[in-house]
This record gives structure tokens, C-alpha cells and sequence, in this order.
């Protein structure tokens, strides 16, 4: 029977659903939509553009995640502002005094190095905050040193030398502070097989035997010799008393006395108020964690102070040498700057230390210590002319990102470090903060942005905006939820065994006219067949993998792209299907960081402006160019114009690097001078440049299979001598006589060939002559004498005649 009712109720839900799907269609990409939220809790973690209406009628009865929308999309389609839930993060600035600007004085104990002091954070998932972080290097800081020696026999030499350190090294840091404190201490290495001599012959002298030098004392972890004091006769005091010791094998304990040096504050006497300073001077490498199982030792170390009324480590033979890792933290923790003084041969190794214990450095150290105050005092410049930030205690879920401003007024992304600072200079880090998630209602966390070995400190207090406003209006069996739901935020929260917008169905419920708005469309699975159809709505299985959600069961939360294995690459979240990364990832899996920290170059130049940072990493565009930041180039144009700046530093303290800072920043490779150049090598590049006074210097720059690059240059630059005066005259005018005798032999030589032909012409001629005159036809053959006479008789007498 025809049933108009009925007819009316499939033409309203079939519109419906088309409604709902060019709805979807329409949104295309947006996240709020496709997220799984059923509440207003759930819309506002999904990201931080999602807001929740809570007004009473809106939109459609059939779907509760209409209400999850974008904030404009709420309002094109009818919700009122004030219904609105769409909290957003904020910063509040707690404490913030100024900067000092002088370290020592009636003030040094109110010096402030960081600035804020306190910053309260209110984050919404997803929604990034920032601030702004200044940092100071005060002038005239009060400095504590603690010199730390190793003691073994093989620093005999070193302990003559430094003898009288205390009264030179107080001179020289006087002229770098006013307010200078000095300690000592020592140490050798665990007294115990295998790591020192232990038969009975040697435990009051383990030099017993030993020819080179028969005695000395016995073996000791760490002694703590003096206090750190303003009187530095004390300091050459207590080292004209000691001795050297001997142990067995040729590394030492100097990462115990390390330790006990940093976390016995009291017994060491490190002012709050000062700039820590331990000097760590050895020539050989240090034991590391787990060595001691070696000597039966497996306690690891508990990084806490055990010193006995004689000041000396008594855990010594009871635990094991500390790590690095545990070594790094106690000394951030107590701001400590360790500086490494060992011989060149180890530079190296320690070198590598310092990349994994922040706030250290290393310097090398003549095999005598007679460099040790300069080293000090380079160390000591150096550490002051950089500012690095750390994070203590960051709550995981909580992200961190940095921008350093320096003193060029540069931003440099990615950055918490300045560095080429003069005392007084003020650097700016903009720090980027966001929450990943949102913990246990009424949780408040916090964590410390630090300058490493700085006392100050920023404490940041976080709590979460993760609540909706609207829940504080919740009513129990509300009459809109049929009286079998809670209200809240303008939908129902429905008594078990009942579902729906108002609650109207009850659970098993299901009908022909029900499943049509459970396909996404025509001919497609029922909730995609990964759910069951139940009073209009789907309900999604449960997947060991994951949720999975959707209108139509169509998202999950596992089907996301991977990167070795991890979804997401464990730096993002899957929302249907699509990884969402967390601040400072991008790609398709999240696997490509835009953190360019690791690109930066020693010059501060990204991928030494030879390549990209792609995903944290260098990748070289300039062809030849390689290494971790493409510092390595021989090949390129520029490859013979850079090392020349290191080879005029270096050698003869010239040039644009001549800072001794910034030489040794910008120049670490090998440079070996030789005598004479070889420039056979194929795989080593000829540089050669005019300097000043006009002379030529000439080096190699190559690449060897370890890594290293080695420079191989002339030790003085090649130049021509001065002519003598007195040659240059005699070899002008000898030029100009050889130059005349020459032209006068060919002048000769050309008069006397010409003569010689017009000489033998002519003797040619004459005797042609010669044999011809017989037949001559000019001859004419003479007259007789007769005819003569005769003729001059009449002529006679003629002539007589007319005379008379």
C-alpha cells in the first residue's frame, strides 16, 4: 500500500546524503572534516585551524562531525561566533629584567646574562607560539680555573714547568677580569691490576726498577691538591710539593678526576657566581666507560661526589670510568667549561670529544707545558666569543625550534649558536614552540632554555589549552538526548546500549532503509566493509593496527606512508591516510628535516655555498666539491684563494683571517712546510699567489683517503735577488763594444769580398788584351822613319821662313 509518509522519509534521507557527500567532495583536503572528532575535545587536537560550534541547532542531525569544521566554514553555515570553541596558543612574559652590562663589582651578584627570566606558555595542539630570547656576555666576569694536571711519569717535564703557573696565569687573566680565582688538582689512575703496578715491590714506589727514573710515589685516581682561591702563591706552593707517579698501561683516569672535579662543588669551591673554568692538561687518552671491567669493575658510575677527608676519590676502585654522555651532563649541570690542553698527537681524538660533550674545547699543548698560559688564555677568548643554547627537561610532546640572531643582524634558521662575539656584544634567538598533543586534563609541565656554561637560565611553565568552554554547561539526561544522554557542547553523549544524534536508536537496530546512509555511494561496501551500519551511522571495527573512523570507516591511522619501517617516520601523525608532520619535518613520510644546523659550514655559509641542504643534509651542486657541509673542493675556483687565507694566517699571522680566533675557527686542516715543493702528486692542486714585497708563494692542496685535507707549502715565499749595479753597467757597455766589433768585422768582410770580385773583373779584362791587340782593327801600323824625317823637314823649313 502507497504510504506517503514513507515516500516523504527516503526522498528527505536520500537528500541527506547527498547533502553530506558534495559536502565532503567540496572540502577536498580539509583535515577538520576528515578527522575523527566526536566530541569538542577531539576537533580541537586534530589541528589547530578546527573549531567546534556548540550552538544548539545546527547543522545536520545526521552526522556529528558537521560540527568540526573550519572557523569560516562554521560561520557560512550559520554558526554564531560566541558558540564557537577555538582556543589559540599564547605567550605571557612572567619575568624580564634587563641585561648587565658589567660582571664584577657591588653587583656581581645580581648580573643578569638572559633576558627573560620567566615565560608562561598556554599551547593548543598544532598552534605554534614563539619568543624572543637575548643573551649577553657580560664585561668583568668573575672566573673560576681549577687546573687539573695528569701526574703520570711521563709528565715529569710538565710539572718543572708550570712550577710558578699560578703567579704568570693570575697576571694575564687579571687583564681579562678583575675578580680571579685559582685551584689544583691531580690525578694518575685507578690503583689496581691492570691499570696500575700492584706486586708488593711497588706499592710504595712504582718506579722501583725503573732506570730513567727510580722513584716516585704511588698511584692515585684523583687528589684534590687546592681549593680555588684569589691567593696564587698557594697555587705554586702545592705544585712545588708534588710528584709524579707511574701507572701500567698509557691511558689514564683523567675522566674520574673530571668528574669529581665538577660535582664536588663544596670541596672545589665553584662560585654560583663565576665562569667556570677546568683545564685538563695530559698527553694521553683517557679510559672510557666500561675499561674497568678490565680490573673486575662492573658498577657503573652514579655520578655523585665521593671524596674522602683526605681529598681523594675513594670510589676509584669500586666503580667504573664515568661515560661521555653522563660526563657532558654533569658538566652542563654545574656550568662548567672543560678545556682539553693535550700534545698534538692527540688533538684528534679529544677533538672528537668535544663534539660529544657540549661546552668543551681543545687546545694543544707544547710536550713541556711552557704554552699552557697562552693556551689558557686563547681557550678562554674563545669560549667567550660564542653563545650556544640548550633545552633541559623538554617535555616530549612538546616541540622546539630555533632562529639565531648574531651580530650581523642576520636571522639564520635552524640555529642556537653564535659564535665570532666580542665581550658586551647582545645576540637574539627566536625560539618556535609547539605542542604535539595534549596530556592528562590539569597537567602543567615546564622546561630551561640555557646558555652553555652560563649560570642564568630562561624557565618556560607550559600548560594546555586542550578543554572546551562549553563543557562547563553539561546536562545529565538532557530532554534533547531523550533523556538517556548528557548534553554537552551541542550534541548528545548517549547512555550505553543507546545511539544516535538524540539518542533515538538503540543498539542492533538496523534496516533497509538505514544502510543507504552508511555507503559513501552508490554500489560501494557498507562503512567501506571495515564497520557495521547502525541507526543511520557507521560503526568502525577495531584494528590491531591502529582506529580507524570516518563517516563511512574510510580513515585509519596506520595506513600512512612509512620510512624504515616506522610510521610517519616517527615524526608525524596519520590522519586518513596522510602523515602530518610535526614542526620542522616535511614529505610525504615526514622523513626530511628543515633543520639546517648540520649544513652550516665553519665560514657559517650553508653547504659552504657550494651546494642545498635538503632533509638536514649537504648536497654538493659544485662539481669536485664533497664532505658533511661540501667544505672539501680542490678542484673548485676558489679552492686556491680559500687556503691561501689559511696559509697566510697560519704561517706568517697575516692577511684577512690574521684574528688568531678566527684562524683557528675557519683553519684546521694539516699544513706542513717543506723546503722544496714537489708538484708531482695527480691528486694534489698547485696554488700559487704574488704576496706583498712581490715574491711568489707557491703550496699544494689535496685530499687524503681519511677525510683529511693537507696543505703542503714552501716555508718562506720564493724571490728574486737585486741585480748588482757594477754587473748590470759592465755588461752594457761589453754589450754595446761586442755589438761595434761585430758590425765592423761585417762592414770588413763586405769591402773585401766586393774588392776581390772588381779585382779579378779587371785582371780578367787585361788579359783579354793581352792576346787580342794583333788583330785589333783600331791598330793602325806606324809610318817609316824616312817619310818622317821628310815630312819634318818641310815642316822645318816652313817654319823657319815665316820666322824670318
Amino acid at each position: 500500500m502507497w504510504n506517503p509518509w514513507k515516500l516523504l522519509y527516503r526522498t528527505a534521507l536520500g537528500c541527506m546524503i547527498l547533502e553530506i557527500f558534495i559536502h565532503n567532495v567540496a572540502q577536498g583536503l580539509n583535515v577538520c572534516m576528515s578527522g575523527s572528532a566526536l566530541s569538542c575535545e577531539e576537533c580541537l587536537i586534530i589541528h589547530p585551524s578546527c573549531a567546534w560550534c556548540a550552538q544548539e541547532k545546527f547543522g545536520s542531525a545526521r552526522t556529528l562531525m558537521s560540527r568540526c569544521d573550519l572557523r569560516q566554514n562554521l560561520q557560512k553555515r550559520g554558526c554564531e561566533a560566541h558558540h564557537m570553541e577555538s582556543p589559540s596558543s599564547s605567550t605571557t612574559v612572567v619575568k624580564s629584567e634587563p641585561l648587565s652590562s658589567k660582571g664584577s663589582g657591588p653587583t656581581q651578584y645580581d648580573v643578569i646574562q638572559i633576558m627573560p627570566q620567566k615565560i608562561s606558555l598556554s599551547l593548543r595542539p598544532g598552534d605554534q607560539t614563539s619568543f624572543k630570547v637575548q643573551v649577553r656576555q657580560v664585561e668583568d666576569y668573575p672566573v673560576d680555573l681549577y687546573y687539573l694536571m695528569d701526574l703520570s711519569l711521563s709528565m715529569k717535564d710538565d710539572l718543572d714547568t708550570i712550577r710558578n703557573l699560578g703567579t704568570k696565569l693570575a697576571d694575564e687573566m687579571r687583564k681579562l677580569t678583575s675578580n680571579f680565582r685559582l685551584g689544583f688538582g691531580s690525578f694518575v689512575d685507578k690503583n689496581m691490576s691492570p691499570f696500575s703496578y700492584t706486586a708488593r715491590k711497588y706499592q710504595d714506589n712504582p718506579c722501583n726498577g725503573y732506570k730513567l727514573f727510580p722513584s716516585c710515589v704511588p698511584s692515585f685516581g684523583f687528589r684534590h691538591l687546592l681549593s680555588l682561591t684569589d691567593k696564587v702563591d698557594r697555587f705554586n706552593e702545592e705544585v712545588q710539593k708534588q710528584m709524579v707517579s707511574r701507572n701500567r698501561d698509557a691511558p689514564e683516569g683523567g675522566f674520574d678526576a673530571i668528574l669529581q672535579a665538577a660535582v664536588c662543588k663544596e670541596r672545589i669551591g665553584w662560585r654560583k657566581e663565576a665562569f667556570h673554568l677546568l683545564v685538563f692538561a695530559t698527553d694521553d687518552v683517557p679510559h672510557l666507560a666500561l675499561d674497568g671491567k678490565l680490573g673486575g669493575l662492573v658498577q657503573p658510575h652514579d655520578g655523585e661526589c665521593h671524596m674522602n677527608e683526605k681529598n681523594e676519590y675513594s670510589g676509584s676502585t669500586n666503580m667504573d670510568y664515568p661515560s661521555l654522555a653522563l660526563l657532558g651532563e654533569k658538566l652542563a649541570a654545574n656550568n662548567i667549561y672543560l678545556i682539553f690542553a693535550v700534545t698534538k698527537r692527540l688533538y684528534v681524538i679529544y677533538k672528537n670529544f668535544t663534539a660529544l660533550i657540549p661546552g668543551t674545547t681543545v687546545e694543544i699543548l707544547d710536550q713541556d707545558s711552557k704554552n699552557i698560559i697562552q693556551l689558557i688564555v686563547n681557550a678562554y677568548n674563545s669560549i667567550r666569543s660564542k653563545v650556544e643554547l640548550t633545552v633541559w627537561d623538554q617535555p616530549e610532546d612538546l616541540s622546539l625550534s630555533f632562529t639565531a640572531t648574531c651580530q650581523d643582524g642576520q636571522p639564520l634558521p635552524g640555529l642556537r649558536k653564535c659564535a665570532d662575539l666580542k665581550i658586551g656584544d647582545t645576540v637574539s634567538f627566536d625560539v618556535s614552540i609547539d605542542a604535539r598533543g595534549c596530556p592528562a586534563p590539569g597537567t602543567q609541565q615546564s622546561f630551561t632554555i640555557k646558555p652553555v656554561g652560563f649560570k642564568d637560565r630562561l624557565e618556560v611553565s607550559v600548560d594546555y589549552r586542550c578543554a572546551c568552554g562549553c563543557t562547563d554547561q553539561t546536562q545529565a539526561n538532557s530532554t534533547h538526548c531523550s533523556s538517556i544522554g548528557q548534553y554537552t557542547c551541542g550534541i548528545c553523549r548517549c547512555d550505553p546500549g543507546y545511539l544516535g544524534a538524540r539518542c533515538e536508536c538503540q543498539e542492533g537496530e538496523a534496516g533497509s532503509m538505514y544502510l543507504s546512509a552508511c555507503r559513501q555511494a552508490e554500489g560501494m561496501q557498507i562503512c567501506g566493509g571495515r564497520g557495521e551500519c547502525s541507526c543511520n551511522q557507521c560503526l568502525c571495527y577495531e584494528s590491531e593496527f591502529g582506529k580507524i573512523y570516518g563517516t563511512f570507516c574510510e580513515c585509519d591511522d596506520f595506513s600512512c606512508a612509512r620510512h624504515k619501517g616506522i610510521l610517519c617516520s616517527g615524526h608525524g601523525e596519520c590522519h586518513c591516510g596522510e602523515c602530518k608532520c610535526h614542526a620542522g619535518y616535511i614529505g610525504d613520510n615526514c622523513n626530511c628535516s628543515t633543520d639546517t644546523s648540520s649544513c652550516v659550514s665553519d665560514d657559517g655559509q650553508i653547504c659552504s655555498g657550494r651546494g642545498s641542504c635538503a632533509c638536514g643534509r649537504c648536497q654538493c651542486t659544485e662539481p669536485g666539491a664533497f664532505g658533511d657541509t661540501c667544505e672539501k673542493c680542490p678542484t673548485c675556483p676558489d679552492a686556491c684563494g680559500t687556503k691561501r687565507e689559511c696559509i697566510e694566517c697560519r704561517l706568517f699571522s697575516s692577511g684577512r683571517l690574521s684574528d688568531n680566533q678566527t684562524c683557528q675557527r675557519l683553519c684546521k686542516d694539516e699544513i706542513i712546510t717543506v723546503e722544496t715543493l714537489k708538484t708531482d702528486d695527480p691528486n694534489a692542486v698547485l696554488c700559487l699567489y704574488k704576496t706583498e714585497n712581490e715574491c711568489v708563494m707557491k703550496f699544494t692542496y689535496s685530499e687524503h683517503a681519511n677525510g683529511m685535507s693537507v696543505l703542503t707549502a714552501l716555508k718562506e715565499p720564493e724571490c728574486g735577488a737585486a741585480p748588482d749595479a757594477m754587473t748590470v753597467l759592465l755588461a752594457v757597455v761589453g754589450s754595446i763594444l761586442l755589438v761595434g766589433i761585430v758590425l765592423l768585422a761585417i762592414w770588413k768582410l763586405v769591402i773585401t769580398v766586393h774588392d776581390r770580385r772588381e779585382f779579378a773583373r779587371f785582371q780578367s779584362a787585361r788579359s783579354r788584351a793581352r792576346y787580342e791587340m794583333a788583330s785589333n782593327p783600331l791598330y793602325k801600323q806606324p809610318i817609316s822613319n824616312d817619310y818622317v824625317e821628310t815630312d819634318f823637314s818641310m815642316y822645318s823649313k816652313s817654319y823657319n821662313g815665316a820666322a824670318h
